[in-house]
């Protein structure tokens, strides 16, 4: 089990459990550190606050009392906590340093990290990364904001294995020396701008996976995305672009028929089972980071060859009757939906709705040249209907309930169809996540 290292503080403030807090607090009292955790919400009948309170940590529920601040040298924030946060606004006030347990891993391990962000496509390039090492017979560990806490994860690490992390600019933003060994920036669009005062605030945060590193380093990018190109150009460590749009041969690339890196050849594009440029997108950064780390084209070709996608996220069900259904759940936003719409050349039968949060839909107007049919559902249904009416797209069926919108779908398509749910809109309406609206579609496509 690795230990702390030089760790620089002894009395520690862990604020907010779930799943990061709680391992931090774990691995701190295991390394001698004195650790306080303070949770507004969590109860003490909990078995986490349980354990840590029988392993003689000392917990505070309901409140957050500033006094706590005074007893501490630094403060470990769970990373969904907003910096407005009472405690963390008066801990910076007074010089305390502010951060997530990813940054204890600078302390932690010496082992390679590929580190992994951007807006979109996060999840599916850590899986992929993760398992195109493990495919070319590479010890790899697999945390983040996927997974288990990263500091639990690496606690455990033996001194062969690697470390893939998928990070959200919350976990990157309470960072300072940490250094991956190979970071990948895959894009950059508005997004958590409340949590981060402005674009330029969550522009910044990402950069964070790439602050440390040095010409012994690699920086993966996207080069198609102008925001990454021009934020990149600050970094000392050696830049590997990938591009779905442009030979790069000093990274990954494509061109009609074949995926590179470099000038190798790797595999053609018509072997890969996920499907859409934004996954092409995925597939290039995998490569790229994983190539940097010596993975075989043989482990390469066998994941892009037979992996289906994330769960919920244009992820391949099942074919029926010669029609593929695809679980989009994940998609809610409409920029989310374009990407999964035009994934296919086929005709698309789409199903969408969901939760109204105020918004037009005439974004996706654009984006609807191969759908041939819409079905809709949900306090969303009638805008999306007026949507496919300005496309000259049929709106087939509106209703209230998904599963009638899926099975009418199946039975209005036609040999050749993709049936696609991407509800371009939130679940909370009917649903309490988006994981389960997908399981929902999952079941009802395997029952028909």
């Amino acid at each position: 089990m690795n230990k702390l290292t030089n760790f620089p503080y002894q009395r520690v403030l862990v604020l907010g459990l779930a799943k990061s807090g709680t391992a931090a607090a774990n691995v701190l009292q295991r390394n001698g550190v004195s650790v306080i955790v303070n949770d507004l919400k969590a109860t003490s009948d909990q078995p986490d606050v349980q354990s840590l309170v029988a392993k003689g940590v000392r917990v505070v529920l309901g409140e957050h009392p500033l006094e706590l601040l005074n007893e501490v040298e630094l403060v470990i924030k769970n990373p969904g906590i907003p910096y407005s946060n009472m405690m963390i606004n008066h801990a910076q006030q007074t010089g305390l340093p502010v951060w997530t347990e990813i940054e204890c891993l600078t302390y932690l391990i010496k082992n390679p990290i590929i580190a992994i962000t951007g807006s979109n496509g996060k999840t599916t390039t850590t899986t992929l990364t993760y398992n195109m090492l493990k495919e070319s017979g590479k010890s790899t560990k697999v945390a983040g904001n996927i997974g288990s806490a990263a500091i639990e994860v690496a606690e455990k690490m033996a001194e062969e294995d690697h470390l893939v992390l998928e990070l959200s600019s919350f976990q990157l933003m309470g960072t300072e020396l940490f250094k991956p060994k190979i970071a990948v920036l895959l894009n950059l669009f508005e997004a958590h701008l409340d949590y981060h005062g402005g674009f330029e605030g969550y522009q910044q945060a990402k950069a964070q996976i790439f602050r440390q590193l040095t010409s012994d380093d690699f920086l993966v990018y996207n080069a198609d995305d102008k925001r990454v190109s021009k934020l990149v150009e600050q970094s000392p460590a050696q830049l590997i672009p990938f591009s779905v749009s442009t030979s790069m041969q000093e990274g990954a690339w494509v061109d009609e028929t074949t995926v590179y890196f470099k000038n190798e050849r790797i595999i053609s594009r018509s072997d890969i089972r996920l499907v859409g440029d934004h996954n092409l997108e995925n597939i290039l950064a995998s490569i790229a980071a994983t190539k940097l780390l010596n993975a075989s084209n043989e482990g390469i070709k066998e994941v892009l060859t037979t992996f289906q996608g994330v769960r919920h996220r244009l992820q391949y069900v099942t074919e029926k009757q010669g029609r593929l259904f695809y679980n989009d759940s994940k998609a809610t936003n409409i920029l989310a939906s374009s990407k999964a719409i035009t994934a296919f050349n086929q005709p698309v039968i789409l199903i969408a709705g969901g939760l109204d949060r105020g918004n037009s839909f005439d974004e996706l107007i654009p984006f609807l040249t191969n759908v041939k049919g819409l079905f809709l559902y949900g306090e969303t249904a009638s805008k999306l209907a007026e949507v496919g009416e300005k496309a000259s797209v049929p709106v087939i069926n509106t209703g209230d309930q998904l599963d009638q919108m899926i099975k009418q779908a199946y039975q209005f398509s036609d040999e050749g169809d993709v049936i696609l749910l991407s509800p371009a809109c939130a679940s909370w309406d009917q649903f309490s996540t988006f994981e389960d609206r997908g399981d929902m579609f999952i079941d009802v496509v395997h029952k028909l």
